[in-house]
């Protein structure tokens, strides 16, 4: 066994140097909320300050690309795809994964309440991973190009579509994969990401190959390190969530001329960051944190219930599983699974009513076999045992209004309606509420706003959802211990680069040199197989890599 371990870790070493990223900038800690455990530590709103003070770093990025002649001719290209009968397909990975949903969902949303107007298909997506992804990570599928390749094949993108690739930071594999694919068929193509594009294109020969390409427009939306060191979920995707948007408000205003023109887009943002900022908003937000944290100390859990903005919250519940190394979702026909912290259910709607209303379309799942893994050059343990992430697997997630009595077993269970103000459906989602929620000891609601004008396609009143909840579920994470500083010392290591950042972390907290760490943590990996995890919580790899070494 410890040979085996050393071989793995020398090869990660030596033949996987280019998912060493430590000098990436959204790698790295950021200076203004270093001491973000010791300022929640102090005082929750403390720690929201922090964070909100991370958020702005967002801003100069945002006036300096809507000001960009790239994002000019990235609007040119969506006009003419659209008017030309082809899709602009979104394609991400993880949280940006989740986005490109987002943002399709929210064009269909407006075609298909607004009949008649445009097509509701002319917007698509690619998860990497597929839908199933969207729920519940498949976090190792990143580091395959030929994965990325195959999705936009299946997906039969042509000539006439238009890819806007969004990578945080800068380097997936999957994403780049979907990029290459589509310059081979004739699509325009973008790709956004977040570090200096000079840097990734020195130091990664993946990066490089697609930013010289001149096929390929590049909108560099660098904003620094992110509030938690390496969580791109944060301020990355904030960006792109908002470049992204803006870019489908902006191609909605010039097909659709009778609309009122877009505000500036940076100016809407900045009125949102201010209305969080304010007093009332921060201690909403700080009650909700204080809330949470106690409940899951407690050994609680919580279930959300929403309708409209159910993809809002997946995005962010299913990202809090690889970067906080928490239970992920519950699949129904696996009841000797650990039940999920945090989960979300639509109180209105059946799990299949639920996944077409919150998509518009039906799901779009990967059923690929072991000769589709060959084809594409997986690895053997992939080939031997496919992952189970085709449609009938995301219906096990029940989503919907079914009874969920495994989620109200303790006395510290919550059911918490996330209500935004004004939504046309809240009447019918309260009522449903009151009954789903009956069973449930604990009953709250969380009320997001935005202060922001309304739009076709809200973008401020996702960008509002978003930056409250990544708040609330970093607020409350980092008071129950799992993040040191800034780092996020609960972290799962599901693909090479989430192996990079677990050494990166056990090398500065256990006070070791990077060779030296990356030893220790595959030879505790070794060790973490052969202990039996039934009905139990795995630790974090990083965690229990310090603990063998005696650094925790």
């Amino acid at each position: 066994m410890k040979e085996r371990a050393r071989t793995a870790a020398r090869n990660f070493l030596e033949n996987e140097t280019e998912f060493h990223l430590g000098f990436l900038p959204t790698e790295q800690s950021n200076p203004i909320t270093r001491n973000l455990d010791r300022a929640f530590a102090s005082a929750t709103d403390e720690g929201i300050r922090l964070l909100q003070r991370a958020d702005r770093e967002v801003l100069p990025m945002a006036r300096r690309i809507f000001a960009s002649e790239e994002f000019r001719r990235m609007v040119e290209a969506g006009v003419r795809t659209v008017k030309g009968g082809g899709r602009i397909v979104f394609s991400g990975c993880g949280a940006t994964g989740r986005l490109s949903i987002l943002l399709e969902s929210m064009w269909r949303e407006y075609c298909v309440t607004h009949p008649g107007t445009l097509r509701a298909d002319s917007v698509a997506s690619i998860m990497t991973g597929g839908d199933y992804a969207l729920i519940r990570s498949v976090e190792f599928f990143e580091d395959y190009q030929s994965f990325g390749r195959r999705q936009v094949a299946d997906l039969g993108m042509r000539n006439n579509d238009m890819l806007v690739a969004i990578t945080e930071g800068g380097e997936t594999s999957s994403v780049i994969g979907t990029v290459k694919e589509a310059v081979d068929r004739g699509c325009a193509v973008f790709l956004l990401f977040n570090n200096p594009a000079a840097l990734l294109r020195e130091r990664l020969v993946r990066c490089r190959e697609v930013i010289d390409n001149p096929a390929v427009t590049v909108l560099d939306l660098c904003c620094g390190p992110m509030a938690i060191a390496g969580s791109t979920r944060m301020q990355a995707t904030t960006s792109e969530q908002l470049v992204g948007g803006a870019l489908l408000e902006t191609i909605l205003a010039e097909l659709r001329p009778e609309l009122p023109a877009p505000e500036n887009f940076a100016d809407s943002f900045e009125r949102v960051l201010g209305f969080l900022e304010s007093a009332d908003s921060v201690a909403a937000i700080a009650g909700e944190i204080d809330f949470e944290a106690e409940t899951y100390a407690s050994r609680g859990k919580v279930t959300y219930f929403a309708n409209d903005y159910l993809l809002d919250l997946f995005t962010d519940t299913t990202e809090r599983s690889p970067t906080f190394m928490l239970p992920p979702f519950r699949r129904k026909d696996d009841p000797a699974a650990v039940p999920s912290w945090a989960f979300v259910k639509n109180p209105c709607y059946s799990t299949r009513e639920t996944w077409q209303h919150m998509l518009r379309r039906a799901p779009r799942c990967l059923e690929w076999t072991p000769a589709d893994y060959t084809a594409m050059g997986a690895q053997d343990k992939i080939i031997a045992a496919p992952p189970h992430i085709g449609t009938g697997d995301l219906y096990q997630m029940e989503v919907g209004n079914e009874p969920a009595p495994e989620r109200h077993t303790g006395k510290k269970d919550a059911a918490v309606l996330v209500l935004i103000p004004g939504a046309p459906g809240n009447p019918e989602l309260v009522a449903a509420f009151e009954t789903a929620a009956a069973p449930y000891p604990v009953h709250r609601t969380l009320e997001l706003r935005s202060g922001a004008a309304d739009s076709p396609l809200g973008l401020m009143h996702h960008m509002a959802v978003k930056l409250a909840l990544n708040t609330i579920s970093t607020g409350t994470m980092v008071k129950l211990g799992r993040v040191a500083g800034n780092w996020m010392s609960w972290v799962d290591i599901s693909n090479k680069k989430l192996v990079d950042r677990a050494i990166r972390l056990i090398s500065e907290l256990g006070k070791l040199p990077y060779e030296e760490a990356c030893y220790a943590l595959f030879d505790a990996v070794e060790a973490m197989v052969q202990e039996d995890w039934s009905n139990r919580e795995k630790p974090s790899p990083v965690q229990y890599t310090l603990a063998r070494i005696g650094r925790k």
